[in-house]
C-alpha cells in the first residue's frame, strides 16, 4: 500500500502580507510579538468538562504582524520572542478585521529561533475590512 500510496507535497510557506481575508491552508513561520489571555473558563468541581483557554497573540515575520487566535494547547506554545511554524492556518474575520487561526486541522509547533527581525509597523488585523454584496443584472 506505501508503494503505491502519492507522495507528500512538500508545504508551501507563506509571508504574512500575502494573507487575504477568507484564505486558508497557509503555512507560516513565525515570531510571538506578544501574548495576552482573553477568556479562560473552566470549573473545578467538574474536572470532565474541558477547560477553554483563549488568547490573542499578536505574530509576524520580517513582512508584517497579524493577530493569531491561539485556542486550549496552544495558548503553553505561544510565549513572547518563540518562533513558531504555523500549518494549515486559516484567515478568520472578528469584527471586520483579519485574524490568523489554526483550527483542528491544522499545528502549531515550535521551532529554532527565526533569524528575521519583526516588521511591527504592518500590522494586518489592523486594516478593517467590509463585506460588499455585488448583484449582477
Amino acid at each position: 500500500m506505501a508503494a503505491t500510496k502519492s507522495a507528500m507535497r512538500k508545504p508551501v510557506f507563506t509571508k504574512i502580507d500575502q494573507l487575504r481575508p477568507g484564505t486558508n491552508g497557509h503555512n507560516l513561520t513565525v515570531k510571538v510579538v506578544s501574548s495576552k489571555m482573553v477568556v479562560q473558563k473552566g470549573r473545578s468541581d467538574a474536572p470532565q468538562l474541558r477547560n477553554m483557554k483563549i488568547a490573542e497573540c499578536v505574530v509576524g515575520d520580517e513582512t508584517g504582524t497579524i493577530v493569531f487566535t491561539a485556542r486550549n494547547d496552544q495558548v503553553n506554545l505561544m510565549k513572547p520572542g518563540t518562533t513558531v511554524i504555523l500549518r494549515n492556518a486559516k484567515i478568520d474575520m472578528f469584527k471586520g478585521s483579519m485574524r490568523l487561526v489554526v483550527d483542528k486541522w491544522g499545528r502549531v509547533e515550535v521551532t529554532e529561533p527565526a533569524s528575521f527581525t519583526v516588521k511591527e509597523d504592518n500590522n494586518l488585523s489592523l486594516v478593517e475590512y467590509e463585506l460588499v454584496n455585488v448583484v449582477e443584472e
